[in-house]
């Protein structure tokens, strides 16, 4: 099998073949599905095998007064052997990991082969395809919860270790130092437990994902933000809890706490960093500090670990096994999330490039999991959600070439539909298009026709849409009509040769999706563009050459106050149309996955009841993540949609397609307001009309426009079943 192991004395990382370990009594084999990557705990192993000897020592002072006393007692000489000895070997990472039972071996009752199971323990779930796991260092896993989600146990359990050392109370105010994996979960326990939670951590992404997480708010340490924050929850007398989450050498979060506690509050270290604890501040307060040991009592007990013997539940409540049952109780019950933790899911083969680019900034993550091949169970469990397939994969059939045009030829257009939308944002710009013919306009009712026609100058007027679809005059089809009928209307055009416009939304089912791409497949026609504008902003795109490229994960926020619709539009007749947001939510993925350049891999969304306001959350194969707030009760007079975008120490900043700013080492911000907002649609149309004209590729390729699609169906799915919904297609 194979493992994850390093050199501590050259720092080497390798992914061995190793043998499988035996099934001993007592315990169980696992084959792991996924392990965690502790992205404090592992990163602070690997960056220390990279260090020179000295640096060794210096970050591991405990360690060098181990080797001096061995000196006094063995001498130079073989204390040198021993540690050089020791350095020079291989050591596994890893203690966190959810996996398949494989073997039980005997004494062992409470599980099967074929169960799923979380596993805890730094010798016993390590980054390794199997493990032998003792009866106190794993439990099953609930139904119902995926085992992606079960392998964030251990680090769970400490978590809720730590939140249980400070023995909070309801109505309670808390203060998170460290807004990392431990940190998030940290802030969401202490939330479930209904604690008022301000958090510090001096990366505003992480601070963005922890308010969404349930803090109340959150900021860097040293700005005047969580001072008031805290002013503000504790009624001006302090936190009752400090919660040390961080690493590192400064003694920072030590003396905030200090600053931030209540008279005989409690500090509670759950992290490894400085504890040069000010003697005034803390004596003047009589602050209580304790520590918190990892995973809970049983943590280092070999009787415990090893042999299985369990601690009476009327003397310790909650030991190492209890802690991770009930952690995966409250996944499973969904009072913690951890999916939008995980910043990074990679194949087990990758296992040292993905620590590598950890290393070195340039995956910078939450979490980070392994994914085992063969290790998920025959029927892996899902969480209650409404079934949504992958992304469709597009398949084009016998590629139809776009037709010869005579150089200098106009482009010929045909409209199907002529609404509001039609006659206000799209044919103003092509009527004084030069090299644009306005062919023929249909429209179910002959007026609106011949309306048309009159403003617009189209050569002809019909309400036959089989007329137009036959005429090899016409070379592109705009399909403006109401949302129920794109689907159709566009895979009528791509079959019958035309190159089409589809103005958003593309389907409203996955049928009607499957339809389309069944034309495409069929006809080898793929000549679409949806009208998804906002990418084409001219604003929008200098401020996303101004951000420039990201290196690491990037934090989208996106806001739009859509307003409520007036009493009688066709867009509240959901029965026929979709919801709204199935009408309308593709215009804004589209933003967010062009801004981030991917396509979203998951997709979560929740509502409150009685009004049709979303917050939808997507995840992207870099682990950035888009926040998308639909609202339609906010102020009529707040800006319609309002966009930060926040990655590698620089902010975007769109202000209603009127204003935007980058902030970096230098400041932008747009030199003046424009006349009127200018949401693209003239960009994206003359984009269009070139690739007809000239037969190059789409605005906007296919596949993009299909997980766009495919993630606003998604989010319907979410809401209905309450949990998160992969894209991923099955490898």
């Amino acid at each position: 099998m194979k493992q994850v192991v390093q050199n501590y004395k050259s720092g080497e990382l390798a992914v061995l073949d190793v043998p499988v370990p035996g099934c001993k009594p007592g315990g169980v084999l696992v084959r792991s599905a996924y392990s965690l990557i502790s992205t404090g705990t592992e990163l602070m192993k690997v960056s220390e095998a990279g260090m020179s000897m000295v640096g060794k020592a210096r970050s591991r002072p405990d360690q060098v007064a181990k080797v001096m006393q061995s000196v006094a007692v063995n001498g130079l000489p073989a204390t040198y052997r021993k540690v050089m000895g020791k350095l020079d070997s291989y050591t596994p990472l890893g203690y966190s990991l959810c996996g398949v039972v494989e073997q039980v071996g005997a004494g062992i009752d409470d599980v099967k082969v074929g169960d799923l199971v979380a596993c805890a323990g730094n010798e016993h779930a390590l980054h390794a395809e199997l493990n032998w796991v003792p009866k106190n260092l794993y439990t099953p896993v609930p139904d119902g919860l995926a085992p992606q989600h079960a392998a964030f146990g251990t680090v769970g359990s400490i978590a809720l270790q730590g939140v249980r050392q400070g023995e909070p109370q309801l109505g309670e105010v808390a203060l998170v130092i460290g807004l990392g994996l431990i940190g998030q979960l940290v802030v969401q326990l202490l939330t479930a437990a209904g604690v008022r939670v301000v958090g510090a951590d001096p990366d505003p992404a992480r601070c963005e994902l922890a308010e969404r997480l349930g803090a109340a708010a959150c900021g860097d340490p040293g700005s005047a933000a969580v001072e008031g924050a805290v002013a503000e929850l504790a009624g001006g007398h302090g936190v009752d809890h400090v919660f040390l989450a961080a690493g590192g050498g400064s003694n920072q979060p030590v003396e905030l706490a200090a600053r931030l506690a209540r008279d005989r509050g409690r500090v509670v270290d759950i992290g490894k960093c400085r504890l040069d604890l000010p003697w005034n501040a803390y004596y003047e307060k009589e602050l209580d500090v304790r520590f918190s040991r990892s995973y809970g009592p049983g943590r280092y007990d070999p009787e415990y670990e090893l042999e299985g013997r369990d601690y009476p539940i009327g003397y310790v409540r909650w030991t190492e096994r209890r802690n991770l049952a009930c952690f995966l109780d409250l996944l499973a019950r969904g009072r913690v999330d951890v999916e939008p933790l995980v910043s990074h899911i990679a194949e087990f083969d990758d296992a040292v490039e993905t620590y590598r680019r950890l290393k070195d900034g340039d995956l910078k993550a939450v979490a980070v999991l392994f994914r085992y091949a063969g290790g998920a169970p025959a029927e892996t469990p899902e969480a209650p959600a409404v079934a949504v397939p992958a992304v469709p994969e597009v398949r084009r059939g016998d590629r139809a070439s776009a037709p010869v045009r005579p150089a200098g030829a106009p482009v010929r257009l045909a409209f199907v539909g002529a609404g509001n939308y039609a006659t206000s944002m799209l044919l103003p710009h092509l009527a004084r298009r030069e090299g644009v013919t306005l062919s023929t306009v249909v429209t179910t009712t002959a007026l609106s026709a011949a309306n048309a026609q009159r403003k617009f100058g189209f050569a002809q007027a019909t309400t036959d849409l089989d007329a137009v679809l036959g005429d090899p005059a016409v070379d592109a089809v705009f399909v403006v009509t109401r949302h129920s009928s794109h689907a159709e209307l566009t895979r009528r055009a791509l079959l019958a040769g035309k190159a089409v416009f589809v103005e958003k939304p593309l389907a409203l089912t996955e049928d009607e999706l499957a339809g389309v791409l069944a034309a495409v497949e069929e006809s080898g026609n793929d000549r679409l563009q949806v009208g998804f504008n906002r990418r084409f902003a001219p604003l929008l795109r200098e401020a996303r050459s101004r951000f420039g490229a990201r290196t690491g994960p990037a934090s989208l926020r996106y806001l739009v106050n859509a307003g409520r619709l007036q009493h009688g539009s066709w867009y509240l007749q959901q029965g026929t149309e979709g919801s709204r947001f199935a009408g309308e939510g593709g215009h804004f993925i589209d933003t967010a996955s062009w801004l981030l350049g991917a396509d979203p891999v998951s997709v979560y969304a929740v509502a409150p009841a009685g009004n049709e306001d979303l917050q939808v959350v997507l995840g992207y194969p870099d682990g950035s993540t888009a926040t998308l707030g639909y609202v339609t009760t906010g102020a009529p007079g707040f800006p319609k949609e309002t966009l930060d975008l926040l990655a590698d120490g620089k902010v975007l900043k769109l202000d209603d397609f009127v204003r935007a700013s980058v902030y970096g080492r230098k400041r932008w911000v747009s030199s003046r307001l424009p006349k009127a907002r200018d949401k693209g649609q003239s960009n994206e149309l003359a984009a269009f009309v070139k690739a007809v004209r000239t037969g190059g590729p789409m605005p906007v390729p296919l596949e993009s426009l299909v997980a766009t699609t495919a993630a606003t169906l998604a989010v319907q799915a979410a809401l209905a079943g309450g949990a998160p919904v992969s894209l991923a297609r099955p490898r």
